[in-house]
């Protein structure tokens, strides 16, 4: 049964802790990666109602620092589904609550794969795009998702 972005959207919202810090005060970019792999892997197993494991990350820039004491929140959407695969796009921003200043700090999209009872790849639904910007994520998503197959097999046929 097909499902719409809307009905996988999640969003998370987090007080950064002094435990997740560097000496700076910033939190560690690897606590921020670990919470997107959280959200994104939610909003696809939303989707195909199965579990999922990571098997891309496009590039993650951090334009802004996080502190400690801010709220992070990270929303995560399909951007595009495959047979399996399912991209989705997350973006993070924070707050400083005292302030209410809000910071858009980055964004990234991840890729996963739905995973049948035997840990084994299986189709992951249909996704019905009801947006104009839906349609537009889709076909942005489409290159990007060619690019890595592109790349993929480019990989193996240097280690072949």
């Amino acid at each position: 049964m097909s499902k719409t972005v809307s009905a996988s959207r999640i969003t998370l919202s987090l007080l950064m802790p002094p435990a997740e810090a560097n000496m700076l005060g910033n939190v560690h970019g690897g606590y921020i990666m670990r919470l997107m792999d959280e959200a994104g892997a939610s909003a696809a197993m939303r989707h195909a109602q199965r579990p999922v494991v990571t098997v891309a990350v496009d590039q993650v820039l951090f334009r802004q620092p996080i502190h400690v004491g801010e709220l992070v929140t990270l929303n995560a959407e399909l951007t595009y589904v495959g047979r399996t695969s399912i991209e989705t796009r997350i973006e993070v921003t924070s707050q400083d609550l005292l302030t209410g200043a809000t910071t858009h700090t980055n964004t990234a999209y991840f890729v996963y794969v739905a995973l049948d009872e035997h840990g084994k790849p299986t189709p992951a639904g249909p996704l019905t795009l009801e947006t104009d910007e839906e349609r537009r994520q889709w076909s942005a998503a489409k290159e990007r998702q060619a690019y890595r197959l592109a790349q993929r097999q480019k990989n193996e046929g240097q280690h072949a």
